[in-house]
């Protein structure tokens, strides 16, 4: 058997800063730290911060008064931020960079006077927050179909802002959708979106080329990790999301010797190194041959927040 790994996988930058962002914040506030919403969607990450200190919560009214809260990497509206402040919580906001750049192109198009699309999924912390970020209706657009449903008057300006985590090819086609339909509606190109979506995806496709099966390690309600499922599926090979080595099963690797793994933006790769130990054990004796594909190198890093940047006090290590 063959494992072949992708390249670039697991962690991005995004998501690197917010998991620091919580350790930071543990080591200079002390416990607790409240975390509103899952700071990136992995229970590893989460149980591993919560062991630690972390208390996650999905409403602010349960963080007493005074006390640091983050906010998660997929962001927030501004009725959150607004709800914080006036709760007298110490907020920190774990935002990803590149989340916080949609808020400001949605933010930007509507002071100019456009009517706002979203392209996204209805319900996602990433959607809910960037909807929430503008004062004005926000249309949220999920699949080409959706785009025939729209109705707008004659000459209404509109503009777009996409999810960071959608499948490339699905929001290529909802762009193409939208500009056919309304050819002077104005929004930023796919490839623009978030280089760590489109390095994973372009990596899977590319994986899926050379192996028999793909393993996608991530949770089940992770957006990207989903997209690369999906991804190795339309290359035209079986795939399945697993979300740690427990969750492997033999039947999958019956007539596939070769099998590819990578995982979402927010696995560890500590679970990606269980799965590859489990497909040896699998392997019935016989060595297990890992392969590494070249991909994208990534060197991208985001600064902290000011009050957690510089010198760290103690070292502490995430996975």
């Amino acid at each position: 058997m063959q494992a072949v790994l992708a390249q670039p996988r697991g962690f991005c930058a995004g998501v690197n800063r917010a998991i620091d962002i919580v350790d930071r914040a543990l080591e200079r506030h002390g416990i607790p730290v409240y975390v509103f919403h899952e700071i990136v969607h992995n229970q590893w990450v989460v149980d591993d911060l919560r062991s630690r200190g972390a208390v996650f919560v999905d409403d602010l009214d349960r963080v007493p008064a005074g006390s640091v809260v983050v906010f998660s990497a997929h962001g927030v509206s501004s009725a959150v931020v607004a709800q914080a402040a006036s709760a007298g919580l110490h907020a920190i906001d774990a935002t990803c960079p590149l989340v916080s750049k949609v808020h400001q192109q949605a933010q930007r198009f509507v002071k100019q006077g456009h009517t706002l699309l979203m392209i996204g999924h209805a319900g996602h912390e990433e959607v809910v927050g960037t909807m929430g970020r503008v004062d004005a209706t926000v249309h949220l657009v999920s699949s080409v179909a959706d785009v025939a449903g729209l109705d707008f008057p004659p000459h209404t300006p509109l503009a777009y802002v996409t999810q960071t985590t959608l499948s490339l090819e699905d929001t290529r086609e909802i762009i193409a959708a939208l500009t056919d339909r309304f050819p002077r509606i104005h929004g930023p190109d796919v490839d623009d979106i978030c280089y760590a979506t489109q390095n994973r995806q372009i990596a899977v496709r590319r994986l899926a080329a050379r192996v028999d099966l793909v393993l996608v390690v991530g949770a089940r309600n992770s957006s990207n990790s989903n997209r690369l499922r999906e991804v190795a599926e339309r290359s035209g090979v079986p795939a399945h999301l697993v979300q740690d080595e427990s969750e492997l099963q033999a039947a999958w690797l019956a007539g596939a010797p070769r099998v590819g793994v990578t995982s979402g933006a927010s696995t560890p790769e500590l679970l990606v190194q269980g799965v590859v130990a489990a497909l040896q054990r699998h392997s019935r004796g016989t060595p297990l041959q890992v392969v590494h594909l070249a991909g994208a190198r990534e060197d991208v890093s985001f600064r902290l927040p000011a009050e957690l940047d510089g010198p760290r006090a103690t070292a502490l290590a995430h996975g």
